[in-house]
């Protein structure tokens, strides 16, 4: 999944909302455990609601494809505090093409998400080797800059499937 640009306005990390980075860092550690026990990693969702976590996978046979399913779900998310996409991807840095797990998010009403990767290598028996720590990569389209604050919408607002454990 590499057919994705994100814009990187500087080297300043923007401060963002602590439960949008949580669930980023959830997001890579999810796909990172995936890729490191040999899963193929399907390009999926987390999405915070209330005290939870929900995960959906995003298959497709275009990256523009897994894009637009994502976008999908994340845009109907009612009650959503939060959300990641995670994916396989690869950043350009000074050193040229990198493979790199990215994850990229928003919160709801926020005009702009934010992406955060980590790097990695493959090593001679085929296993992903991952840097030690991820780094910011840039401003990113949030997929729910048209919903309100989680805290105005009332149950019936909710999808079931995230209420209903």
């Amino acid at each position: 999944m590499a057919d994705r640009e994100v814009n990187n306005p500087g080297n300043a990390v923007p401060q963002m909302p602590e439960i949008l980075e949580r669930v980023l860092l959830y997001a890579l550690d999810e796909g990172k455990n995936k890729m490191m026990t040999g899963e193929e990693l399907v390009p999926f969702t987390a999405l915070v609601v209330r005290d939870s976590v929900f995960i959906e996978v995003h298959p497709g046979n275009t990256a523009e494809e897994c894009f637009n399913l994502a976008q999908h779900t994340v845009e109907g998310a009612r009650g959503a505090a939060a959300y990641a996409f995670c994916y396989d991807g690869y950043v350009e840095t000074n050193e040229g093409v990198k493979d790199a797990l990215i994850a990229e998010g928003g919160v709801p009403g926020a005009s702009n998400g934010y992406a955060i990767g980590i790097l990695y290598t493959i090593d001679a028996n085929g296993a992903p080797v991952f840097n030690s720590n991820p780094s910011f990569i840039g401003e990113a389209p949030n997929f729910m800059d048209a919903l309100r604050d989680a805290s105005e919408y009332q149950d019936t607002d909710i999808d079931m499937k995230y209420i209903e454990m």
